[in-house]
């Protein structure tokens, strides 16, 4: 008899979460987000009769972005769900990513979405990190793809004498970005200079200095 309860009290469980997943799919046609309501994991519908075509709408990625103001030589133009609202519950967007004679996309992960990238013009080094320390890395070229696994950290730098550019496609209508440098050393409030020079087994005035470069986020 207890075995009996304990496989239906399994099957049900199974059964609410198979139900539980089915509902996150689109139960209409469109769900364009309102920008200006609120936020549930996510944006509430707007009003359908108020859906235009410009939600779906984006020019954004058609030029090349200004590297030359950057500190690292890239400029990421995004295409996500805030500035397309038709993307909302959907689970895809994309991105431009350009990148000056010698620039670089520093070690940075997406904590919700994989990334895919098709290089538009020139040759890259990119590469991810494994959990276990491993670099997987590669030279790619014009019209070839690499792919960056959910959440792990990964670069794109251009070692050449001329620009280069890239399409990125993502799995989630807003990805998300955590780079590495300023996420340890401009966090607000500050992450101690002991516990980071302890990590980094560095002394703790060169996490002073490090630090000075990266301005606290606000």
């Amino acid at each position: 008899m207890a075995t009996s309860m304990t496989h239906l009290f399994v099957t049900i469980l199974l059964v609410a979460a198979h139900t539980a997943f089915a509902e996150t799919n689109m139960l209409q046609d469109l769900c364009v987000a309102d920008l200006q309501g609120a936020k549930v994991n996510g944006y509430a519908c707007k009003d359908p009769s108020q859906v235009t075509p410009e939600d779906f709408y984006y020019i954004g990625l058609a030029a090349p972005a200004d590297t030359s103001n950057t500190a690292t030589g890239s400029a990421v133009t995004a295409g996500n769900v805030e500035k397309i609202p038709g993307l909302n519950m959907m689970g895809t967007s994309m991105s431009r990513i350009d990148y000056a004679p010698g620039g670089l996309n520093p070690p940075h992960l997406h904590p919700r979405a994989s990334e895919a990238i098709y290089v538009l013009e020139g040759r890259l080094f990119v590469g991810f990190l494994t959990t276990t320390g491993k670099l997987i890395s590669k030279h790619i070229n014009k019209g070839d793809v690499f792919v960056f696994p959910r959440a792990l950290l990964h670069f794109q730098q251009n070692p050449n004498n001329a620009p280069a550019s890239v399409i990125a496609a993502f799995d989630s209508q807003n990805p998300g970005t955590q780079s590495v440098g300023p996420s340890l050393f401009g966090a607000n409030p500050p992450i101690p200079d002991d516990l980071l020079a302890k990590a980094f087994s560095v002394e703790p005035q060169v996490i002073q200095k490090v630090k000075g470069k990266f301005p606290a986020k606000k």
